[in-house]
């Protein structure tokens, strides 16, 4: 019993450590979601890098959301559009255009089709009001469980 109890915490030890994984080039950590809980999830996260204007972040895990909204630290940015790619091999292409400021969040952005399968989001964005420091950015999607 005491071996298993060991082997149980190791697990969950590495599985706490694979909170973030490094994917292709361009592309920013995030977040395995591992829990289809009905509410907001946090997706993954990232820090915007105003030297290209477009950042890739891949969703990796139970993957299902209804709407995502954005929530923004360390700077102003203004994000432009949002483009969700899904499992299922469509896009939808989000026009944002919104100012978000430090501590601020976006609109509530709900998806097409309800609650789907994301395979990655891009964002193309750029510093607002010239600011030289860099926007912290947090993805969270909204599970509703709600069957079709």
């Amino acid at each position: 019993m005491k071996k298993l109890i060991i082997i149980l915490m190791a697990i969950t030890a590495g599985y706490s450590n694979m909170s973030a994984q490094k994917k292709g080039k361009g592309e920013k950590e995030v977040n395995v979601i591992t829990s289809d809980k009905t509410g907001w999830h946090k997706i993954g996260e990232m820090v915007a890098s105003f030297s290209k204007e477009r950042d890739v972040m891949t969703v990796v895990g139970a993957d299902k959301f209804a709407a995502i909204k954005i929530k923004v630290t360390d700077a102003d940015i203004h994000i432009s559009d949002i483009e969700v790619y899904y499992e299922n091999g469509t896009q939808e292409d989000i026009n944002v255009k919104s100012n978000i400021k430090n501590g601020g969040e976006s609109r509530v952005i709900d998806l097409k089709g309800g609650e789907r399968s994301i395979k990655r989001i891009a964002f193309v964005y750029k510093t607002a009001g010239g600011s030289t420091e860099k926007a912290h950015l947090e993805v969270w999607g909204l599970k509703t469980n709600a069957k079709k």
